[in-house]
Order: structure tokens, then C-alpha cells, then sequence
């Protein structure tokens, strides 16, 4: 990731899954002690989920928008020092402290951050800053606001089918009237969107000060039901939404929902939209993951009104000329495209082309030949691995892996032991020190691979909406001294502890 260090390592743990009080992980000392955590362990690298607004389901990869920040993020302890509320009401109720019950969340702490925005828009300190904030913004944060004001008088955020249809269609005389009856509530989510970008840009500045980098996400898709769609429809196509095709494990295949980007549209306007986007993206995080990167090369599209995705069909995606508009607007980006499942030709051009890592997924690496002996040149056994990559024991949408290791076959299972030399109870460690071991320059451990957990802490189950998905949480005190300590020493064997090769040298000389 960073070309000054050859080899790094961090954790996968989004923000919501840290301890705190509130119910919710939070931008609050819960995440600056991880951070401190990290560097304890000797890592360089946190990696999060996306940090957008989530609607229905509570996906980080379905937002509101993805240029706005999730608000429940927003951390009371942080307001209380900034004088915006009082230590009595950042006590929160009785909530759970293994899972989110996001309704639980919201209902406690809306008017509790909406209160704190109302102080900050009449705070004489806060102004100077606020104004510079909306102006800076303006490009999305005023369409945002104002998409947020509408969703609350409907209760609905699905615009193309409950709105009203002069709102839905922006017609500007019905827009002005909203603005003027709803300029309260406009302006507490402008306020809240500052607060929210105070303190993720704190943190960052925090992380950055003691060695750790953070890598945000960024989901290919905007959701159908959220600011991005209203605020220019034309950017995307209303008759055809993405998904993928059927396979062994979907017969009728995977229909997402979100609209496909008008791809001509984007190329005319020099992909501002996409511009905006990934700065807006970086002012979060140092580094960022693109997700379904086969997505900017090649995109399967159903017809919006199909019932499944087995009659979709694939189209081209611009991404050589998109990548070459983010450098030539952004300059060098640290990225890692999402480059697992399905991967063509193409899809190899453009990601090394561009010289972007992919992933390497320690979990997939398990397959036999014929003769029923495992498979050597399997790409993701970590012995495989190039330097260009990151290696992962799991993502998000992968069980732990306890886990999967549990859900194997016996054969399966003595496979594993084999190649990891390693006894069942050692088997999660074993697979953490063969990607650190690995050639690859990037190794990112998710934080329930850490704790040894099993299924039950799984992040998600793709294409299901279940309670238990994104609500994961990490008990206080459980990533504790002996599992730093682990980490420490295998980060100092393996060559991730932050030295630079020169560095490394050097010390071998004193």
C-alpha cells in the first residue's frame, strides 16, 4: 500500500463493530484506542466497510449517499467535549452490547445528535467552520439535505414510487416551497453531515500522528432509493439495474437492485460525478478498496422489471478512460480493487495496467485435483501469492474462519491441517501466520479471525436481509494482550512492522 514500506499489515473492523456505550460503535475514544491497539500489535493498516448513511436492510454497501457519512457514527462523548451537549444526556439507556439493534440506536440517538446539531448551527464558534464546511460541500451535501428533509416527510426514501411526482421529478417550484417549510430540518442534516466530518477527519489526523493508515471502501453501486439517483437521474439508467448471472450456488442469480450507471453520460461530463466521488472518499481514509472491480470493466444489466437475473446480459464498462481521468484529476490513489469471484481477461488488463493490488483469499485456496490431492497451484494458497496483492484470511461476506473450517468435510478438514501443519485448535492462527508469511506486500486480518470466532459473529450472509447482518460487535477488552502480543510477533518475523527495507538494513548493521 505504501510504497516507503514493502510489506504492511492491518485489520478488517468497521466502525459500528467497535466497543462503546452507546449501542453502536462509534468516532468517539472507542476507535482512537483501537487505533492505539493496532500499533500495539505492530500493524500499519485499518480497513473499514463503507461509512455511508444506510437505509433499508443496514447495508454499509446500499447508502443513502455516497457522499455523506453515516450520522449514527457520530460519537456523543466527542460532542460533550465539543461543549455541544451535556454530560447527562450523552448517558445513554440500557442497550445490547454483543449486537446493534439499529432501531434501538436510532430511536435513542436521533434527537439526541439532532440536538447537538441544532447548538452547533447557532454556536458563534462553530459558525466560521460550518459555513466553510457547506460551501466546500455544497455539491452534494445541499441535494443530500434536502433528500433527507423529503424522506422524513414521507417516511419513505423510495422517491421514484412514493414521492409525489413533481417532487420525485425535481420539479424546482415544488423544491422551493420544501426548502423554505423545511429549512429547519435541511439545516440540522447539513449541521449533522459537519459533525459527522469533524470527526472522521480527527480521527484520521489521529491514526495518521501514531502510524496507522486507514482504507475506507467504496461500494460500485449507489443504492436505487437515495440522493445520488434523485439528484441526477441522468447519470443513471432507470430501465436496467445490476446483479450477476446464475452459478453453482444461485441458480437463478443474484438481482441487486441498484440502477447501472448511463455510462455515456459520465464519459461526456469527464466522469466529474466519479471525481467528486473518490476525493470526497479520500478527504475519509488514506487508501480505498473498490468493490466488484470486474464492475468497471465489464457490468451484467436486468431489466428493472425482472423478477430474477437470468436473462441479464453484459455490457463494457469505460474504466481504462475512467482511471485515467481519476489520476490525471487526483493524481497517484492508493486503491485495492475487489477482484474476487468470475475474473476475465479484461478485467486482469485493467487492474494491472493500472497497477492496482487485488485480493487473495486464504479461504479459497482449498481445492483438490482429481485424484482427490489438494491442489498446489491453487492461486489463493498463500504460497502463490505475488507481492501485488492483498491477502486476506476472509472478508465480510465470508464466514470466519472457525467458521468455514467447522462447516468442512472430515477429508476437507484434514486437508487444511496438512497444508497449514497445523492441530484444530491452532487452525485460525496457523492460517493468519501463512498470508503473513506470504509474499504478498498487504495482509488485512479480519478482527473476528483475531478473536478465534466462529459463525455466530459472522458479518454477512450475501444477498439476505437478517438482523444479524452488519451488526456484529466487539466485546471491550477482548482484543487483549495475548492476541497483540501474536500479532506483534508475527508482524516482526514476517517483515510488516513498519520498517522500511532500508530501515531494516540499517538495524542489521548497529
Amino acid at each position: 500500500m505504501d510504497q516507503g514500506i514493502r510489506r504492511s499489515a492491518g485489520i478488517l473492523m468497521h466502525i459500528t463493530s467497535l466497543p462503546s456505550r452507546y449501542g453502536i460503535g462509534d468516532l468517539g475514544p472507542g476507535a482512537y484506542q483501537f487505533a492505539e491497539d493496532l500499533r500495539e500489535a505492530g500493524l500499519q493498516l485499518w480497513q473499514t466497510l463503507p461509512l455511508g448513511p444506510t437505509g433499508y436492510g443496514n447495508s454499509p454497501y446500499s447508502p443513502r449517499s455516497v457522499f455523506a457519512g453515516n450520522e449514527m457514527l457520530i460519537s456523543p462523548e466527542m460532542l460533550y467535549m465539543a461543549g455541544l451537549i451535556d454530560r447527562y444526556e450523552a448517558e445513554p439507556p440500557e442497550l445490547p452490547s454483543g449486537r446493534v439493534d439499529y432501531s434501538e440506536v436510532i430511536r435513542w440517538k436521533s434527537p439526541l445528535l439532532h440536538k447537538a446539531a441544532e447548538r452547533a448551527l447557532s454556536s458563534r464558534l462553530e459558525r466560521r467552520a460550518f459555513e466553510a464546511f457547506k460551501e466546500r460541500e455544497a455539491h452534494w451535501l445541499d441535494g443530500y439535505a434536502l433528500f433527507m428533509a423529503i424522506h422524513d416527510m414521507y417516511g419513505d426514501a423510495r422517491w421514484r414510487t412514493v414521492w409525489d411526482r413533481e417532487i420525485a421529478r425535481k420539479d424546482e417550484g415544488a423544491l422551493e416551497r420544501i426548502r423554505k417549510e423545511r429549512k429547519a430540518e435541511i439545516d440540522i442534516y447539513k449541521a449533522l453531515q459537519y459533525l459527522f466530518d469533524r470527526q472522521i477527519r480527527a480521527l484520521r489526523s489521529y491514526a495518521s500522528s501514531i502510524g496507522i493508515k486507514l482504507i475506507g471502501d467504496v461500494p460500485i453501486y449507489a443504492a436505487a432509493d437515495s440522493a445520488d439517483t434523485w439528484a441526477d437521474p441522468t447519470l443513471f439508467r432507470k430501465d436496467k439495474v445490476a446483479g450477476v448471472p446464475p452459478d453453482m450456488f444461485c441458480p437463478t442469480g443474484q438481482l441487486w437492485g441498484n440502477p447501472v450507471y448511463n455510462w455515456k453520460r459520465h464519459e461526456e461530463t469527464g466522469f466529474d460525478w466519479w471525481i467528486r466521488r473518490i476525493r470526497r472518499a479520500l478527504d475519509m481514509a488514506d487508501a480505498l478498496r473498490l468493490d466488484h472491480f470486474k464492475g468497471f470493466s465489464e457490468y451484467y444489466e436486468i431489466d428493472a422489471r425482472a423478477a430474477t437475473a437470468e436473462h441479464g446480459r453484459w455490457r463494457k464498462a469505460p474504466g481504462r478512460k475512467l482511471f485515467r481521468a481519476l489520476r490525471e484529476a487526483l493524481g497517484p490513489i492508493s486503491l485495492i480493487v475487489e477482484d474476487l469471484g468470475w475474473i476475465t481477461d479484461s478485467e486482469r488488463k485493467l487492474r494491472d495496467s493500472n497497477g492496482f493490488p487485488g485480493m487473495k483469499l486464504a479461504q479459497g485456496g482449498f481445492s483438490r485435483n482429481e485424484d482427490g490431492t489438494i491442489n498446489g497451484y491453487n492461486e489463493f494458497l498463500p504460497h502463490n501469492y505475488p507481492r501485488l496483492c492483498v491477502a486476506y484470511t476472509g472478508t465480510h461476506d465470508n464466514d470466519t474462519v472457525r467458521g468455514w473450517y467447522g462447516s468442512l468435510s472430515d477429508d476437507d478438514r484434514h486437508m487444511v491441517r496438512e497444508y497449514l501443519s497445523s492441530p484444530d485448535e491452532e487452525i485460525v492462527w496457523s492460517m493468519i501466520r501463512s498470508i503473513m508469511l506470504s509474499s504478498a506486500d498487504t495482509v488485512i486480518i479480519p478482527m473476528q479471525d483475531v478473536l478465534e470466532l466462529g459463525s455466530e459473529a459472522r458479518m454477512n450472509y450475501p444477498s439476505t436481509v437478517s438482523s444479524s447482518n452488519w451488526s456484529w460487535r466487539m466485546e471491550r477488552d477482548a482484543f487483549n494482550s495475548y492476541r497483540k502480543g501474536r500479532l506483534s510477533f508475527l508482524s516482526r518475523i514476517s517483515g510488516r512492522n513498519g520498517m522500511t527495507e532500508k530501515e531494516y538494513r540499517a538495524s542489521r548493521r548497529i
